[in-house]
């Protein structure tokens, strides 16, 4: 029988390196991210064998409650074995101990379990063959399943994501349709920049731009700063940038390079034609560039895309666009830029986070231009500490998240 010991200060090395190089790493459960949930207290838990070897961990945030209670929250986590029954049961039973003495009503986590993984537009293949002992598993330790939920906003963190397996050339991997969007944008002379602190104030004003287009309330540069800082060699900040006067001098240098052609005498028929519809095409472009041309003088910023490595993922966490820029294609061949340069740094797969359920919700169809893995999660559970509490906790719970998503 193996013994156990359970620790609530785990070095940071050391707890880093354990999530780092287990299956279930997740981003939400490295030790920093502790320092980025500022308003909830945390905890960084483990248990360790006979051995001294680490064999679990848990960042578990705690979220104050009304009348002096509390909530534990283990986003993604906690990262352990849960074929291991009797460690299982053991974290949890210590963790219970500790949440009584913080008036914890329920403790919530949402592990990183993949029940399916599938290529978008795939059929939906049967869950993994462990699947249902697992579920059974945690179960059998008191916790409530929430279900297998369809919808973003059921659950704290979502149980759809879609993402990009590492692959050699990314030009090759999406459809041509994305790939010629990406060429459009390049055509018209957008390149993409990885940058560091100094762009945030520009990152933040698309963001903000996005925010007003989509009637969604997102994160400020503060916010921004605060995860570049907290994880300053982990961080990647791209941003689109374009002078629209420089497509407006190509057009004209085009039109005015037909034009030659059209009056010179020795041109064929049809040639004369293809320079006539390369006149109309550039006249017609250079028609629509005029509002741009009048609104924005010199270079502008007009996408961008933060994201942040940790283990072998990188996470696409925010990502804006200027639409007034919309037939510049930026988002594209910024989006591109970041998968290339993620696999090019070792990283072997870009999530692009959540989507519902469905697959036809707007983020679904966007990310499906980028020939995306689907990845299905086992779902969220709660495991009731004060048991006659603990159906008034979670309807408390739903109100705080309510109330949380709207300031």
């Amino acid at each position: 029988m193996r013994v156990y010991h359970f620790e609530v200060n785990i070095d940071k090395k050391e707890f880093n390196e354990f999530v780092q190089n287990h299956p279930y790493c997740n981003l939400l459960q490295s030790y920093q991210w502790a320092d980025v949930k500022k308003n909830w207290d945390h905890m960084h838990t483990g248990v360790y064998d006979e051995n001294h070897q680490l064999v679990a961990t848990g960042l578990v945030l705690i979220k104050r409650l009304p009348l002096g209670f509390t909530m534990f929250y283990l986003p993604r986590g906690p990262i352990m074995d849960y074929k291991n029954k009797p460690l299982l049961k053991y974290y949890f039973s210590e963790l219970k101990r500790i949440a009584k003495k913080r008036h914890c009503l329920f403790i919530k986590f949402d592990p990183e379990i993949h029940i399916r993984d599938y290529l978008y537009g795939e059929e939906m293949p049967e869950m993994k063959s462990d699947s249902l002992e697992i579920l059974k598993n945690i179960e059998n330790i008191g916790a409530v399943h929430h279900g297998f939920t369809t919808y973003i906003a059921e659950t704290a963190q979502a149980r759809f994501h879609m993402g990009v397996m590492k692959c050699e050339n990314m030009d090759q991997h999406v459809p041509r349709s994305t790939l010629r969007s990406k060429n459009v944008a390049l055509r018209k002379h957008v390149h993409v920049e990885l940058v560091g602190q100094e762009g945030l104030d520009d990152f933040a004003k698309i963001m903000h731009m996005t925010e007003e287009r989509k009637s969604v309330q997102l994160r400020n540069e503060d916010y921004f700063k605060l995860l570049m800082e907290t994880y300053p060699d982990q961080t990647y900040l791209f941003l689109a940038k374009v002078d629209p006067e420089d497509r407006k001098k190509e057009l004209e240098a085009i039109i005015k390079e037909n034009e030659l052609k059209i009056a010179d005498e020795t041109t064929g028929n049809k040639a004369r034609k293809k320079a006539t519809q390369e006149i109309k095409q550039a006249e017609t472009e250079l028609e629509s560039l005029q509002s741009i041309l009048q609104k924005y003088q010199g270079e502008q910023v007009i996408a961008g895309g933060l994201m942040l490595g940790f283990g072998k993922t990188v996470e696409m966490l925010y990502a804006g666009m200027n639409e007034d820029f919309r037939t510049f294609r930026p988002q594209y061949l910024t989006y591109m830029t970041q998968f290339t340069y993620a696999f090019e740094h070792g990283y072997e797969y870009v999530t692009m986070g959540g989507v519902e359920g469905t697959l036809k919700d707007g983020l679904s169809v966007y990310k499906s231009n980028f020939n995306p893995m689907v990845n299905e999660f086992i779902g969220e559970f709660d495991l009731p500490v004060n048991k006659m509490l603990f159906k008034l906790s979670e309807k408390a719970y739903e109100m705080i998240k309510k109330r949380n998503s709207s300031e």
